[in-house]
């Protein structure tokens, strides 16, 4: 007597299989219609990085890693909220905004470069995991920490030259990828209903009250305005702000001028470099790498002057070579103006700290709350044993 033997059970096997893409997909969509929302949490997941350090046994690496997955989920983010906005069909509720230079002049190239976009988001894994790995690696030797460093710098640094490279000379701006933005609202209503809810509404008003009194009074706000005082149009579904108060009228039209950057060609909003622009634009890229690898073949790490000296110097050499007449476009100005700030990190690193810094910073520690004092306390760990914690 022969058996059957039992056959697969296929439908089961296919339903297990679909299961993570399928949770994807619906974490894909919360995320989508829950911009807001994502942001409040990401925001409050950050915030405890701030508090963690010092805490516990390994504090700085439990902080680091968590630091380092919000920032790597919140790429992943910008990347499903961008994608969101460029497949809305959605009308939008409220007048456009007009964009930020930044936006605009990074949407160019990584719309327009497959190339740019990739090496862009493996500059900011990058940026966002270097402290971790440098963590991780100071477990296995100091050795392999500074191959890990060493490491880290080049591929940031080759990284910015392919993306000087791509973008035909042009400054490199700092993120390289363009900033979350907004998801449109979706219309309350359709837009044919709104219009004929109008036109019922208006035949309403022209009709006689039924007990002979006046009508409803005129200035009390219709259905159509939203809470913060904008009206919606019926047809379109569409926005309009309030008027300004009486004395903010200049203001008010001057917010809504447009200038001669925002109608722009995306590329013309940074000059393209050429003679000593070019070279101070390659010092500037290879400053890090140049101060890791003196760092790394020095045998005093903290107090030795030399690579500090080196690394300050490159940085000073890229600014003094920068051609001043380039500084003509807003992008490029926020860009240099964000790095003079960076120079400040440079105090922060190095013998500089150790023969500086380090006292004024415990002068104040001893001056402010306990609790602060404590904070303050716990990442002076960081910024004395950590190269990329003062990284900027």
């Amino acid at each position: 007597m022969h058996t059957k033997s039992p056959r697969p059970v296929r439908g089961s096997a296919e339903n297990v299989l679909s299961l993570p893409p399928r949770f994807l997909h619906m974490y894909d969509d919360f995320i989508a219609k829950n911009a807001h929302q994502v942001s409040q949490i990401e925001s409050a997941l950050r915030s405890l990085t701030y508090i963690i350090p010092g805490r516990f046994r390994d504090a700085e690496i439990a902080s680091e890693s968590i630091h380092s997955g919000v920032q790597l989920l919140s790429l992943y983010h910008d990347t499903l909220l961008r994608r969101a906005v460029t497949l809305s069909k959605q009308v939008p509720t409220s007048l456009p905004q007009i964009p930020s230079p930044h936006s605009r002049y990074t949407k160019f190239w990584t719309h327009r470069s497959p190339l740019y976009r990739r090496v862009a988001y493996v500059l900011q894994i990058v940026s966002y995991v270097e402290l971790l790995c440098e963590m991780a690696a100071k477990r296995r030797g100091e050795r392999a920490r500074w191959r890990i460093v060493i490491l880290l710098e080049a591929i940031k640094a080759v990284c910015k030259l392919f993306l000087l490279r791509i973008t035909r000379l042009r400054p490199l701006i700092s993120p390289p990828l363009p900033e979350r933005e907004p998801i449109p609202d979706e219309p309350e209503e359709d837009p044919e209903e709104a219009e004929l809810r109008a036109l019922e509404e208006d035949d309403m008003d022209r009709r006689p009250h039924p007990s002979g009194g006046s009508p409803p009074n005129p200035a009390a706000p219709p259905s159509d305005h939203t809470p913060n005082g904008e009206w919606t149009m019926p047809r379109t579904g569409m926005s309009l702000p309030i008027l300004p108060a009486p004395g903010d009228t200049s203001g008010y039209l001057l917010s809504r001028v447009l200038t001669a950057d925002d109608i722009k060609p995306a590329r013309k909003l940074l000059n393209t470099l050429s003679g000593p622009a070019h070279a101070a634009e390659v010092l500037h890229i290879l400053a890090p790498l140049v101060y890791a690898v003196a760092l790394a073949r020095s045998r005093d790490r903290r107090r030795a002057w030399a690579p500090w000296v080196l690394g300050v110097g490159v940085e000073l050499a890229a600014r003094q070579l920068r051609d001043r007449g380039l500084r003509t476009t807003p992008l490029e100005r926020e860009e240099w103006g964000r790095r003079g700030w960076g120079m400040g990190w440079w105090a922060m690193r190095g013998a500089f700290y150790e023969t500086v810094t380090k006292g004024a910073v415990e002068r104040v520690r001893r001056r402010v709350p306990a609790l602060v004092g404590g904070i303050l306390e716990d990442y002076e760990y960081l910024w004395e044993n950590y190269y990329f914690s003062t990284s900027a």
